[in-house]
């Protein structure tokens, strides 16, 4: 099992374990600020799941049917992944509005406040080892989901502070406003995971300091490029372009030049496919 797929499997079992702590509190507190706490756990357990088995499929050697790969899998579970958000914080919005018609009276305050800031500890330490591990392997599918659980750790904390507030007011309808406003950051988060992972699927070209790099190498190695077209997939990326070198060259001499060019650009880019046209320049 490779890191991507341990650190995904960890997004699980963390989950899992936050949920059934929640549902306990939110039942025994009747608190609907809680309630929605485990609401947006249960989408993150969804989303963890979704993940790993993305991150396992997106690192499948090509096949016949998909000859670039399998890449854009993290990128269509990302999607996936905000459209759950979204769902979650249309739920708890619904939820509390009921709430707020219908109030009752909060109980077990210092329980609730416990389990969630016990869950702001466990989310933190988990979306760090999510992103540390998304950064190095360049994956969209454990971006995503360290996003959720990330978003949780501020809304956990929201939580156990309208819970406090509750405590020292005893003004009971500060638990689904409280409810409210963390739906509406779940909101935001939605719609910069959607943004994100969605992007990618239409080929859209490397990042701006990634083809600034990519510019270096070429002025370093003095290459004469042109019509230069990149793309990602997952944490895959694509790059194809042209070359201009003398036509009094011998092949090897040209296949080498292009190796040189190709081993440059992989010494800092992970997971890249390279396509060059080196064309005959009489001048």
């Amino acid at each position: 099992m490779n890191q991507k797929t341990k650190v995904a499997q960890l997004s699980v079992f963390s989950n899992t374990f936050l949920i059934l702590l929640k549902v306990l509190a939110g039942l025994a507190s009747g608190s609907v600020s809680i309630i929605s706490e485990a609401i947006h756990s249960s989408m993150d357990l969804l989303a963890a799941v979704i993940a790993f088995f993305a991150v396992k499929v997106s690192d499948t050697p090509s096949d016949e049917k998909h000859n670039y790969g399998h890449g854009k899998v993290e990128n269509v579970s990302g999607v996936i992944e905000g459209l759950l958000i979204l769902i979650a914080a249309a739920w708890i919005i619904f939820e509390a509005v009921k709430k707020m018609i219908h109030p009752e009276p909060v109980e077990a305050i210092g329980l609730g406040s416990l389990v969630m800031l016990i869950s702001a500890g466990v989310n933190t330490v988990v979306s760090r080892q999510l992103y540390k591990t998304a950064k190095t392997t360049h994956s969209v599918a454990l971006e995503a989901d360290a996003l959720h659980l990330k978003t949780d750790v501020y809304t956990s904390l929201g939580v156990a502070f309208g819970l406090g507030l509750m405590w020292i007011t005893g003004i009971h309808w500060l638990d689904p406003i409280v409810a409210i406003l963390v739906a509406f950051l779940i909101l935001r988060e939605s719609y910069v995971l959607i943004k994100k992972a969605f992007m990618p699927l239409l080929d859209t070209a490397w990042d701006p300091t990634e083809l600034e790099l990519l510019n270096k190498i070429f002025s370093d190695l003095s290459v004469h490029s042109h019509d230069v077209k990149t793309r990602k997939a997952g944490n895959y990326r694509f790059i194809d372009f042209h070359i201009e070198m003398p036509a009094s060259l011998a092949f090897q001499e040209v296949h080498d030049f292009c190796n040189r060019i190709e081993s440059e650009i992989q010494e800092n880019f992970q997971n890249v496919q390279i396509t060059i046209h080196p064309e005959p320049n009489e001048h």
